[in-house]
């Protein structure tokens, strides 16, 4: 098996794929993924390392860009983001080599992401409290705290929630079940209720987290629920290929979205708005014009899941 080979192996599927990720990101977490193995480094490790050097990050986009320190600084803060989501890929490449995928991997997985970003949410929010608002005479004060709030628990975490579930979607139809990480909430309250904070305190609270993220992922697809109870109730073995194609087909043409309102987007301009020394954009473009995407996506799905429902429910399949 060649290089390119054993680094495929790795993937989830190249329809989820971003270019960026394909051509720097994965290649260089498979050559991490290679020195964890033979230092016999477990896939969650390798996310609590990922939290660790992203969580860092906040501490030096603290700094302005206008003097060398600082900009030193924000480079430093960029550099450890990059690492944190390279060994975000690692992570995942190396639990598919080794086949030591867990649910608890699966959920810290999910929340690396959340405590690199709260890190620099705060880290931003300091950064501009002392500044004056554009065009303006005030400080922004306690409204950067605001503005960050916003962008990341009401923006921010919905588009990322939702670019998730639609990824896993997507592998449920494509791949099946067993390649894919479509966790629903029921399932995940019964794991919930049945752990106990006495036996293993960590897990239950990750648990705690996980069924809130996966019913609101539910709450946010109404459509796409009513076409998987549809699929669940017509097909008791196995989906048809037509109707795995359909979907596949329509979900696709939204993957750009999907990326878009994951990392590598959002990451460049979190980047280029603090060298420039004007960060204040990074959450204004998080509340604009990648809210507008995310409604436009989430629209989108849901239509066509309707669609694909209707046709099930009329035995087109």
């Amino acid at each position: 098996m060649t290089n390119k080979e054993k680094l495929q192996s790795t993937l989830k599927s190249n329809d989820i794929e971003e270019w960026l990720d394909l051509k720097i990101v994965r290649p260089i977490g498979y050559w991490w993924t290679l020195l964890f193995l033979k230092l016999n480094v477990h896939p969650n490790t390798v996310t609590v390392l990922s939290m660790i050097i992203g969580g860092a990050a906040g501490f030096f986009l603290v700094k302005r860009a206008d003097t060398t320190e600082g900009l030193i600084y924000n480079i430093i803060g960029i550099l450890l983001i990059m690492w944190a989501n390279i060994y975000d890929s690692t992570d995942g490449q190396l639990a598919r080599l080794t086949g030591k995928k867990t649910r608890l991997g699966r959920i810290l997985d999910g929340a690396a992401g959340d405590i690199w970003f709260i890190s620099i949410y705060f880290g931003l929010a300091i950064r501009l409290c002392d500044q004056t608002i554009p065009f303006t005479d005030m400080k922004w004060g306690w409204i950067s705290f605001a503005l960050m709030a916003t962008s990341g628990f009401l923006c921010h975490a919905r588009q990322c929630n939702l670019a998730d579930y639609y990824r896993q979607a997507h592998l449920f139809f494509q791949k099946g079940a067993a390649n894919s990480e479509l966790d629903n909430y029921k399932q995940q309250k019964a794991l919930y209720d049945e752990a106990k904070w006495s036996d293993d305190f960590i897990w239950k609270f990750f648990l705690l987290t996980y069924v809130r993220y996966t019913k609101i992922q539910e709450a946010q697809t109404p459509e796409f629920q009513r076409l998987m109870a549809a699929v669940k109730s017509n097909y008791q073995t196995e989906i048809p290929q037509a109707l795995r194609d359909d979907f596949r087909a329509h979900s696709l043409s939204l993957i750009k979205y999907v990326n878009m309102l994951s990392f590598n987007t959002r990451a460049i301009v979190l980047y280029v708005t603090c060298l420039i020394d004007m960060p204040y954009l990074y959450p204004l473009f998080e509340m604009t014009v990648l809210m507008s995407m995310f409604f436009y996506m989430r629209h989108s799905h849901e239509q066509f899941c309707k669609q694909l429902r209707q046709n099930v429910e009329k035995g087109k399949y």
